[in-house]
């Protein structure tokens, strides 16, 4: 049995809001939502699963029907679902109003159900959320009880307010893939037990990789990968610098990086290591370029401490480097203090 498990992929959300870029990312989270879609059908998937946090917060009756016109298009695959703590479905929820399509399984709030495909002989565990934070380990006793048939565990959780999941117990279960929601990094934890991570990544922390799982099961196997999927990344572009480098020199190196990491990319960039004392670092012509969402200079300036001393001999600087020279401390560390000591004082 073919599956694609995918989590977190919070449709409706605006991430990076004021950056120029964040229209368009609202676009491309529904975009690439639709692109697993075309994945279940160019490969034949026989399950769906989506571990919670389908869309951003509860969802309105428009967001549902944009939702089940997406999985309208599924030629092939069944689809089961459940609310995380973001869209989580109370009683009375649109979630439970709204009308899903035949081969679309919406898990109960709050009870554990269990869901049965007949035409993949496979049953799915798990709960929607009926509130924002579950603190109670509701998935440590959960257990199939007919282990001859595929048993698939659909969970979201794993932190002391979300669901707290006891990974040893997990690790333990019959089941034969545990399908989990909430960490937005991809995790896999072992052959069978699998975070899919977010399918899009959200802000500035979510670096690396985003996608989904892919996996096929039997009773007797389970092979998963984790598909790098998402339109963009953010990186942590970190510049070293030294010796007597411009602004202008910084700005062009920095381009020749982001054009080969890619365009499309969100960018934090940090500079370290040592410039220029009078030199200030202005990259504003490549926020008009490039998807900068952070900019931090943490390069020193590159003092002569022995001419500094030399030529303040009988004042506070010199005084402070005297001092500072005779500490007994490692010289990396040595170094540190008189940087950041001498920069004060020169500024004062």
């Amino acid at each position: 049995m073919k599956f694609i498990h995918i989590s977190d992929v919070h449709l409706g959300m605006k991430p990076d809001l004021c950056f120029k870029w964040s229209d368009a990312r609202v676009a491309e989270i529904f975009e690439t939502f639709n692109r697993i879609i075309d994945i279940c059908n160019r490969d034949k998937v026989d399950l769906l699963l989506v571990a919670g946090d389908l869309f951003h917060s509860q969802p309105s009756i428009k967001m549902l029907k944009e939702a089940n016109y997406s999985f309208s298009k599924l030629e092939n695959t069944q689809v089961v679902l459940m609310a995380g703590n973001h869209d989580y479905a109370p009683e009375g929820s649109k979630f439970y109003e709204y009308e899903w399509l035949e081969h679309v399984h919406m898990l109960s709030s709050g009870k554990v159900e269990d869901v049965y495909l007949e035409n993949i002989d496979t049953h799915i565990y798990g709960f929607s959320y009926e509130t924002r934070n579950i603190t109670i380990p509701r998935y440590d006793d959960i257990a199939p009880y007919d282990t001859s048939k595929i048993n698939i565990l659909l969970a979201h959780g794993g932190e002391p307010n979300y669901v707290p999941i006891d990974f040893n117990k997990l690790k333990d279960s019959k089941f034969d893939y545990v399908a989990l929601g909430h960490i937005h990094k991809p995790e896999i934890i072992n052959e069978r037990i699998a975070y899919a991570g977010s399918l899009e990544p959200l802000d500035k922390t979510e670096l690396g990789d985003h996608g989904y799982i892919y996996g096929e099961v039997t009773k007797e196997s389970c092979v998963i990968q984790h598909v790098p999927f998402a339109k963009r990344k953010y990186i942590k572009l970190v510049k070293h610098v030294e010796g007597e480098i411009t602004n202008g020199e910084l700005i062009d190196s920095l381009k020749e990086d982001i054009d080969r990491l890619g365009t499309e990319n969100i960018y934090t960039i940090i500079v370290k290591g040592y410039k220029p004392p009078e030199l200030l670092f202005d990259i504003e012509t490549l926020r008009g370029l490039y998807n900068i969402i952070g900019f931090k200079d943490e390069s020193l300036p590159d003092y002569d401490f022995k001419a500094l001393y030399e030529d303040n001999i009988d004042n506070i600087i010199g005084m402070y480097i005297s001092k500072i020279n005779d500490m007994d401390i490692d010289e990396e560390m040595k170094n540190k203090v008189l940087y950041f000591g001498i920069d004060a004082l020169m500024k004062h």
